[in-house]
């Protein structure tokens, strides 16, 4: 227990349960994303319009939030280190690059591996030039903020994480940010919020991009030092109304943003809640050891869980081939192929990620409890 507890505590020691309460919510955004991507593994053995498919269906469509909520999360975490010191324009990206890269690269190459091995699921452009071309565009984090099909699927969002790095510090600086009132930051990213997300709905853009915005409000409102902060069970229907705002039956630009204003805000107060200095049973609720530690190495589960599921359903498929089955099976299966993925990311974050992104960054702090309870997180961004 006590090797897992070096390896997988990062909390270091804090005195209270925001920062235990935020990589609860990690924990919860990455199971959110294993959601989407088992709804379409186990299709094929689904009835059509069964009650089982639809449940499948509606998990699918939630778990699309989980990447919103994982933005939101290092909106706050980046924008609070930059407005708390002056940072070196290339020491901070240095920094982001270093904590996120060598993860990624390990598992680029498997992914280069299997292709080579697998030729008929490779993603690879014939031809020596575009093969090229495409490991560039890959190492540089192109796909997704460009129409490029990125060789590892998930691998889209961190081109929007890197993104909001660059642009970030820059924004920072040319505004003056850290000279204006939490007010005037208020209104500001309020504004461009709703420019951002009118042109993304709009011009079919990159929406997402906006809910960094969400975690900038969020550090906002709490630095505003306001006395109100929503309940417990407040914090818990903003969490609901996030990631059940997908199942609304809304179309059209106007129902888009419906769906997504109430994404934004919902996540937007339960972080609110958590992150504030009040304690409460959700904050311990989102605080639970395994949530927490599923949340810490949630960067290298979520690299690494869509392999876990493709060899996990390719075993499955030589045992019982695909064809439709009755619902226990999908309760069977969801847990158990769960479980597969839990134990690939686990060893990734062990050997890997831990040791060459974190171990510098995960000694414990004695802090001592009769020490005020922190206003927010400690701003542990090398587990951003």
């Amino acid at each position: 227990m006590e090797y897992l507890r070096q390896r997988f505590e990062l909390a270091r020691g804090l005195a209270g349960t925001n920062l235990r309460s935020m990589e609860g919510l990690r924990g919860i955004a990455v199971f959110l994303v294993f959601l989407v991507h088992f709804r379409s593994s186990i299709q094929a053995w689904l009835f059509n319009d069964s009650p089982t498919a639809i449940i499948n269906n509606a998990f699918g469509m939630v778990g699309n939030t989980g990447v919103d909520l994982f933005f939101v999360l290092s909106g706050y975490l980046i924008y609070a280190s930059l407005m708390k010191r002056q940072q070196a324009y290339f020491s901070f990206i240095g920094r982001r690059i270093r904590r996120i890269y060598p993860t990624f690269f390990i598992i680029f190459m498997v992914y280069l591996g299997l292709s080579i091995i697998f030729p008929a699921e490779s993603k690879i452009p014939s031809g020596i030039a575009a093969a090229t071309l495409y490991f560039i565009q890959n190492l540089l984090f192109l796909p997704g903020m460009l129409p490029i099909e990125p060789m590892i699927t998930v691998a889209w969002s961190l081109s929007y994480e890197v993104f909001y790095y660059l642009i970030m510090p820059l924004l920072v600086l040319a505004i003056g940010l850290r000279a204006k009132t939490p007010q005037w930051r208020i209104g500001f990213f309020s504004i461009v919020g709703v420019i951002l997300t009118a042109v993304c709905i709009i011009w079919q853009g990159p929406l997402k991009l906006a809910m960094f915005i969400a975690g900038i409000l969020l550090h906002e409102v709490l630095e505003s030092k306001r006395d109100y902060t929503p309940t417990a069970w407040l914090g818990l229907l903003g969490l609901l109304i996030g990631t059940c705002a997908p199942l609304l039956p809304l179309s059209g630009m106007i129902g888009n943003a419906i769906r997504f204003s109430l994404i934004f805000s919902g996540f937007l107060i339960v972080c609110w809640h958590c992150f504030s200095r009040s304690e409460s049973w959700l904050k311990q609720a989102l605080s639970w050891t395994p949530l927490r530690w599923l949340g810490n190495m949630s960067y290298s589960y979520y690299l690494v869980h869509g392999l876990g599921l493709h060899a996990g359903f390719m075993l499955l498929h030589k045992f019982m081939p695909a064809t439709p089955t009755g619902g226990w099976f999908f309760w069977l299966i969801l847990p158990l192929m769960f479980g597969v993925t839990l134990v690939s990311g686990a060893l990734l974050f062990v050997l890997v990620e831990h040791p060459m992104s974190l171990k510098s960054a995960s000694k414990p702090v004695v802090v001592e409890e009769a020490r005020e309870p922190e206003v927010r997180p400690a701003l542990n961004t090398d587990a951003a």
